[in-house]
C-alpha cells in the first residue's frame, strides 16, 4: 500500500517539476531548452511558429518602411 502511494507521489512530483520548468521558461521569455526539459516534455513538435499580435506586426512594418525610405533617400542623394 505504501509503495503505491510512493509511486503516485513521484508521478505528481514529476508533473509539478515539469510545470515549474515550463513557467520558469515563460518568465524568461523563451521556451524551455529541450536538453533541460524532462523526457515527457521533449516530445513537443519542432518548428512551432511564434504568433505576433496585430500591433506588433504594425510596428515592425512601420519600422521597415522607415528603413527603406531612408535607404531610398540615400540612393537619391548619391550616397549608396
Amino acid at each position: 500500500m505504501l509503495q503505491m502511494a510512493l509511486i503516485g507521489y513521484q508521478h505528481q512530483k514529476q508533473r509539478i517539476d515539469e510545470k515549474i520548468h515550463e513557467i520558469e521558461g515563460r518568465l524568461k521569455g523563451k521556451r524551455p531548452a529541450d536538453a533541460a526539459a524532462p523526457a515527457t516534455a521533449a516530445a513537443k513538435p519542432a518548428g512551432v511558429k511564434r504568433v505576433l499580435s496585430a500591433a506588433a506586426r504594425k510596428r515592425i512594418g512601420a519600422a521597415q518602411k522607415k528603413r527603406w525610405a531612408e535607404h531610398h533617400k540615400r540612393l537619391a542623394a548619391g550616397q549608396a
